[in-house]
């Protein structure tokens, strides 16, 4: 398959590793509550990173807008003895790309500026 010339990703490892290791502190300090902030601290990372066309993504999600939906998933999940979770994987994406978009103002065609 051909490399494609839309779609760029400039991240490197040591960003990660640290959005990781940080991401991972907050969710074992707070017991789990924080996991949606250690959430979306990795996507907006990987939105940062990724290029569209030479446009950069941004993620606009916060960890308080996923809380409430974080904890009807947990409970559900319980409550079904783990089915929901089939559920919630679909959830969380649609959630995820809802909250991304891209970081500039579309260019009009023809201006090369």
């Amino acid at each position: 398959m051909a490399k494609s010339e839309q779609f760029t990703f400039d991240g490197g490892a040591a960003t990660y590793i640290g959005t990781a290791i940080l991401g991972w502190i907050i969710t074992v300090v707070t017991f789990g509550i924080g996991y949606p902030w250690s959430l979306c601290m990795f996507h907006k990372w990987r939105s940062k990173h990724t290029m569209i066309n030479g446009r950069r993504l941004i993620f606009t999600g916060g960890g308080f807008s996923l809380l409430g939906l974080w904890i009807k998933w947990l409970i559900l999940t319980f409550l079904t003895f783990g089915i929901y979770f089939f559920w919630v994987i679909p959830s969380l994406n649609k959630w995820v790309v809802e909250h991304t978009d891209f970081g500039d103002e579309a260019k009009p065609e023809g201006d090369l500026v």
